[in-house]
């Protein structure tokens, strides 16, 4: 059994496709193929189901995946430990919400980039739960989302800043001219969601359902730039989180309700497992989190609400 081969299994499974693992790997779709074939003759067992032109994992494919993401972990470890260099390199792979990603690790990335610029850092989409599974799995190394200011029992956490949610409608909606928006008033809006799974999404929806505020329709989306477009031409109310809105807000392209509910926010975590070797590497990028991101999770710099944002969109 080689790490190779690992790596290519590993692959395969996460995309479901040979063809997409030898892209991936920069390998012939021949060779892929091989390498699988000869990882299951000497497990003597088949690792993908063949269902015409779609595959998914067999039974013994499940059971190998984790022993492969761990062996493949301890080798990278191993490369990035061994070097006489303390000059970090190696890979590093960073799970982070979409928003999270475009509006706050920019710089963190910039800098890291320019101080270490033999580490190569991947980036996953993803959140909440599936997050916590992927630092779990040690298929990511470090993790930033979104959550409440609390412990979580199997990794390390670190409360970096502290994120409010505003309430955003369209500059001509009828809530946007009034002084104090309550819970309640949101029944029989239209609102435009992100995913389900999103701690603040469910969150909001609780907060709803207590109130007995129920809406016309829902719309989900994968993209909080979807999101806001929506919001700018009027098709409904949306929850996000205000560091994503400043700029079309400041501009008047839509506005943050006055909401009753003012302490409604999370904070953003930065996690990692904490039985995870900190390879030089990772030691580095969570310094640099640190010294770039972190902020009082007591508060943030206010965002214009109601009749203030209004002004400016006339």
């Amino acid at each position: 059994m080689e790490l190779r081969q690992l790596a290519t299994f590993r692959e395969v499974a996460t995309t479901l496709s040979f063809t997409r693992a030898a892209e991936a790997l920069d390998y012939a779709q021949s060779s892929v193929s091989s390498q699988i074939q000869e990882l299951e003759g000497e497990l003597g067992s088949p690792l993908f189901e063949r269902l015409g032109k779609r595959i998914s994992l067999s039974d013994s494919g499940q059971r190998l995946l984790p022993y492969a993401e761990r062996l493949l972990q301890l080798a990278d470890e191993a490369r990035a430990a061994v070097p006489s260099s303390e000059e970090p390199s190696g890979t590093l792979t960073i799970g982070t919400p979409e928003s999270l990603c475009t509006y706050r690790l920019p710089p963190v990335l910039s800098q890291f980039r320019a101080r270490y610029p033999r580490v190569q850092v991947v980036f996953r989409p993803a959140f909440g739960a599936d997050l916590r599974r992927a630092l779990n799995e040690g298929r990511v190394d470090l993790g930033f989302f979104y959550e409440y200011p609390q412990g979580q029992p199997d990794l390390a956490t670190e409360s970096l800043v502290a994120e409010p949610l505003v309430l955003l409608a369209h500059p001509g909606h009828p809530l946007a001219s009034r002084a104090r928006v309550d819970t309640y008033m949101l029944h029989g809006e239209p609102l435009l969601l992100t995913e389900p799974g999103c701690v603040y999404r469910e969150r909001f929806e609780r907060l709803l359902s207590t109130a007995g505020a129920h809406p016309t329709s829902t719309v989900e989306f994968s993209s909080i730039e979807a999101i806001k477009q929506c919001v700018m031409v009027g098709m409904g109310l949306s929850l996000l989180p205000a560091v994503t809105v400043r700029e079309e807000v400041a501009r008047g392209r839509m506005v943050a309700l006055p909401w009753s509910e003012k302490d409604f926010g999370l904070v953003t975590l930065m996690a990692w497992h904490h039985d995870k070797w900190l390879s030089p590497a990772l030691r580095a990028f969570i310094g640099l989190s640190r010294e770039l991101l972190a902020a009082p999770v007591t508060g943030a710099a206010p965002i214009p609400l109601g009749r203030m944002a209004t002004a400016r969109a006339r």
